[in-house]
């Protein structure tokens, strides 16, 4: 079931920025460093970036005919493993 509310839509990406705070904070918690808020915040950029990279990037610059539905779909289509009738578009214009 795809959720279409908008109202549950940004409860839901509210939801997960309280998560990635509440984690942030608890890593945080037994020993807090600059170091370590630092460390965080680059680390949390750079996932942002590589999700970026992922589902905006190499669908639109890399392969616009392809849609990525995860994680293991991507990293199965970047190993060359094809699913059946993915490329079937692509083969009968080439023939």
């Amino acid at each position: 079931m795809d959720i279409t509310s908008p109202t549950l839509l940004k409860i839901k990406g509210a939801l997960f920025a309280l998560l990635g705070v509440l984690a942030a904070v608890l890593l945080l918690l037994p020993d807090f460093s600059w170091r370590s808020v630092l460390l965080i915040a680059i680390c949390v950029w750079a996932f942002c970036r590589a999700y970026y990279f992922c589902f905006y990037v190499l669908q639109h610059y890399a392969d616009p005919r392809f849609r990525y539905r995860g994680l293991v779909h991507l990293l199965l289509y970047l190993c060359g493993v094809r699913e059946k009738g993915v490329d079937d578009d692509s083969a009968a214009k080439a023939k």
